[in-house]
């Protein structure tokens, strides 16, 4: 199992990068959460099994089709088991 923090930069607000990613997070089983950044990047992390969070990780650096992901940042943390699902924050 992992804990991945994920940051994407480029054109990702504006583009429902949130929605895509709570959805393609969902889809692979991933929990976690996603939020807009004040300086225009998207902030994510996702928990669940090694290989799942790999994909999420390469699904991001790509991103939804009106996306223009030009860098990823990734910080392997401890997994915690800490959420029980995946939301988008507003904070």
């Amino acid at each position: 199992m992992r804990h991945m923090h994920v940051t994407a930069a480029g054109r990702v607000q504006g583009v429902a990068f949130r929605a895509w990613t709570r959805k393609t997070a969902l889809s692979l089983q991933l929990t976690g959460w996603v939020r807009n950044l004040p300086n225009g990047s998207v902030e994510a992390v996702f928990e669940g099994r090694d290989e799942q969070v790999e994909l999420m990780v390469r699904r991001c650096a790509a991103g939804p089709p009106l996306a223009d992901v030009t860098v990823i940042t990734t910080r392997e943390e401890a997994y915690r088991g800490e959420f029980t699902g995946f939301v988008i924050r507003y904070d």
